[in-house]
């Protein structure tokens, strides 16, 4: 079988070295071992540390020339020990095409990329491709581009149509059942660089069907403002993202707004920032929890994932205080991260009962992360996060405070160039 891999990589590089002016097969293995003790939720009194190690690999294959660019990239992700040394099928392990797409070039500024591809824009709050979960996310579509490289100036239309499978009767009508995805999505980026600012702009319609057929789909509108502006030292950023339209039954009306100041010193970057993400109003009728579906959540409110990673808290939403920075030391970078967390309602269950929080402290989380890079083609990165928790975080997560809730983690990654080809005109 290796055999047979390593020949098809051997003809399809001898094949794109006669055709194409760029090709390039590089790889991946990324494995990372984490301790779990309160990793998501409270740890129990039954509960004891789980300790595993989860491995991604990966086969890239990329092609350009001046009016077509391809990518081609296989995966494979797996829990170390979670299939037999001898075995026929691999049941237990995720081997899958992470990313198949093809771009093509109608000028220097206009270009249509369609496939499954990473869709991920700005600092990934909304629309990110979570490379920190091994799987990565993915999306099936179609996207129109307009990048002006010269005015730094670029528009992106993006539209999905998705459809369940092979499965016999599936592709009979429009029905969209089995699978935890939108049904539809358009929505339309524009993005501009400045010399000392940033601004992107982002309109984001997503439709879910929520009943047994296609006639029942609610649509969602999702509308978001990015942007940072420099003065000497002093960088001053923020976003606002709005939700309306429908989710099910229920009308939306949530939003996301976030400011920080970060200011460059000799010794260290130290930034301060305050996010709200709104919650439920347990006596409305409507759905006030903003969700930030599609983007790289793990990269917010603490890397211990308590919050917006699959990971429900009441739909209480949150309000979250938090202070970075990061130090040189080791020839590597040394990160420490704090947030204080609040939920931005305080009631939380049912609209005819609700419960009710003591005040709104959730807790407090401190994140430690050092990363160094082992040469041009490896880095590590060790973690450690504590979460101090309160009597709201049991209320809405269940779980002991008083116990020792952390999580650590120690991650090396290879990316190697296997293999390059240009090919003059």
């Amino acid at each position: 079988m290796k055999k047979f891999i390593y020949a098809i990589v051997l003809l399809l590089g001898v094949g794109f070295q006669a055709t194409a002016q760029e090709f390039k097969i590089s790889a991946e293995i990324r494995p990372r071992s984490e301790l779990r003790n309160g990793f998501k939720k409270l740890r129990t009194d039954t509960q004891e540390p789980a300790f595993f190690t989860e491995q991604r690999s990966r086969l890239n294959l990329d092609y350009k020339s001046d009016k077509f660019t391809m990518r081609l990239s296989l995966q494979d992700v797996r829990i170390w020990g979670s299939t037999n040394q001898i075995y026929k099928t691999d049941p237990n392990a995720l081997t899958n095409i992470s990313e198949a797409w093809g771009q093509y070039n109608f000028t220097e500024k206009f270009s249509l990329k369609v496939g499954r591809q990473m869709i991920s824009y700005d600092n990934q709050r909304f629309l990110g491709g979570l490379e920190w979960a091994q799987q990565g996310r993915r999306h099936d579509a179609a996207l129109f581009i307009y990048n002006d490289k010269a005015s730094k100036f670029q528009v992106h239309a993006g539209f999905a149509f998705n459809q369940s499978g092979f499965e016999p009767g599936k592709l009979v009508g429009n029905d969209y059942l089995g699978v935890n995805s939108y049904k539809s999505f358009q929505y339309l980026w524009a993005h501009k660089d400045w010399e000392k600012g940033k601004a992107s702009a982002l309109v984001f319609n997503d439709g879910y069907q929520y009943g047994a057929t296609s006639d029942s789909v609610s649509q969602r509108q999702t509308i978001g403002l990015v942007g940072s502006r420099s003065f000497g030292a002093l960088t001053v950023a923020g976003e606002g993202y709005y939700q309306t339209g429908s989710l099910g039954m229920s009308d939306v009306n949530a939003y996301l707004l976030d400011l920080n100041l970060t200011l460059k010193t000799k010794v260290t970057p130290i930034t301060l920032g305050y996010q709200v993400l709104s919650g439920n109003d347990v006596t409305s009728a409507e759905n006030n929890a903003f969700a930030p579906s599609y983007g790289t959540n793990h990269k917010f409110n603490g890397f211990m994932d308590y919050f917006y990673v699959g990971n429900g808290h009441g739909n209480v939403g949150l309000r979250d205080i938090y202070l970075n920075t990061a130090f040189k030391v080791a020839k590597g970078t040394f990160k420490v991260q704090l947030h204080q967390f609040m939920a931005d309602q305080t009631k939380y269950g049912s609209g005819d009962a609700p419960m009710e929080l003591d005040g709104s402290n959730l807790g407090t989380e401190v994140d430690l992360i050092y990363a160094k890079s082992l040469g041009k083609d490896a880095s590590l990165v060790v973690g450690y996060s504590q979460m101090f928790a309160t009597d709201n975080m049991v209320a809405l997560k269940g779980g002991n405070k008083d116990l020792i809730n952390n999580w650590a983690f120690v991650m090396l990654t290879f990316k190697p160039t296997l293999f390059t080809s240009k090919v003059s005109k």
